[in-house]
Parts: C-alpha cells; sequence; structure tokens
C-alpha cells in the first residue's frame, strides 16, 4: 500500500527525471554563479592561508576550487558573491 507521502515523492522523481529528458514543465532552475575563487582572492592580495582564515573556508575547500577539482555549492557561491561585493575597507579589515 503506498502512501501519499510516497505517492508524492514518485510524481516528484518522475517530474525530475522528465525535467533532466527535456520533457519537463514549469521547472524552475535556479543558478547561483560563483566568481573565480583565485581571482578573488588574488584582487585581495592575500594568501591561501590568509583567505582561508579570514573567511572561516577550509583550505583544502579553497585549494579544490581554485585547481578546478571542486566548484562552490549555491550557499558558498553565495558568500564568495557577499566577499566580492564588500567594500575593500571591510574585507582588510575581516583580514586583520
Amino acid at each position: 500500500m503506498t502512501t501519499t507521502f510516497g505517492q508524492d515523492l514518485i510524481a516528484s522523481l518522475e517530474e525530475a527525471l522528465d525535467h533532466a529528458d527535456g520533457k519537463g514543465k514549469g521547472a524552475l532552475e535556479h543558478v547561483v554563479e560563483a566568481p573565480d575563487v583565485r581571482s578573488l582572492r588574488e584582487q585581495l592580495r592575500m594568501s591561501q592561508q590568509e583567505f582561508s582564515h579570514a573567511y572561516k573556508i577550509p583550505l583544502p575547500t579553497l585549494k579544490g576550487w581554485e585547481q578546478g577539482r571542486r566548484h562552490p555549492d549555491a550557499t558558498a557561491a553565495a558568500f564568495l558573491n557577499v566577499i566580492a561585493r564588500l567594500p575593500k575597507e571591510t574585507q582588510k579589515a575581516l583580514a586583520a
């Protein structure tokens, strides 16, 4: 016996498959663009260690982004966009 939750789950998965195949209608896809992390860090004249420490980003994560092995998820991309838009004075204060 399938529950309402189970039916809803199956329906949503079928919608996702249709969307992936280009058949779906009405599905919205949100993409958050991340700035070039290395360029951002270099504009701030910060080492990887300094950037990692100032913005509480684990150093291995930062290195992965810069080397193209990984990409920031939506939350990290939004955070990086905020950093990129901060006034220079604020960026320097955070780095101190």
